[in-house]
């Protein structure tokens, strides 16, 4: 049986069409990534999570919303999840929920994007852009149309709450204030 991929053009470029695009984590990866001892990149990957991509006919009306569970973090290191889990960082038992839910969309070259959103993490909203790639629409052998994106964006921790830290004697601090947010995405047309 032959499939037809979902697209339409749009200044000449292929764009999935409109509808809902549900993310599907078996096939997405979020991840924060920070420094540690100023040096060293410490990635963080987040299990646990579920949204959406709602695609319009105009592309600047296109919003995404996602839902993580912040205990779901796993840098491979079980005593820096717990810490990462605690008060001094994502305070999971009273915070068990990052949301994003995006207010904009602006083109910026044939694939690439900026999403505008509001983040929200330990109850503290602040608005973050992400810089989107659009990787395609495809389908799968199971019958399934799906898009993918890559995204990032940097955003300091210490707007959300999330201060602790500790001094070094050669300077600097254990853990950086800045972070940066990467996803790939991979999401499914809803019929």
């Amino acid at each position: 049986m032959s499939q037809v991929v979902t697209t339409r053009a749009l200044d000449g470029v292929r764009l999935p069409t409109s509808g809902l695009w549900v993310i599907d984590p078996a096939h997405t990866a979020i991840t924060a990534v920070a420094r540690h001892m100023m040096v060293t990149k410490v990635r963080g990957r987040f299990a646990g999570f579920e949204g959406a991509i709602h695609v319009d006919e105009d592309p600047d009306r296109t919003w995404a919303e996602v839902e993580i569970d912040s205990a779901s973090i796993d840098t491979g290191n079980p005593g820096r999840d717990e810490h990462l889990r605690s008060p001094d960082f994502l305070d999971a038992e009273r915070f068990p929920k990052i949301r994003f839910r995006s207010t904009g969309l602006r083109r910026t070259g044939d694939d690439r994007f900026e999403l505008d959103g509001e983040l929200t993490i330990r109850d503290v909203t602040k608005p973050v852009t992400l810089d989107v790639t659009y990787g395609g629409v495809s389908n799968t052998p199971f019958g399934a149309t799906i898009v993918a994106f890559s995204a990032s964006g940097r955003l300091d921790r210490e707007d959300f709450g999330m201060t602790w830290n500790q001094a070094l004697e050669t300077g600097g601090v254990l853990v950086s204030k800045t972070l940066t947010i990467e996803l790939e995405v991979q999401a499914a047309l809803q019929t």
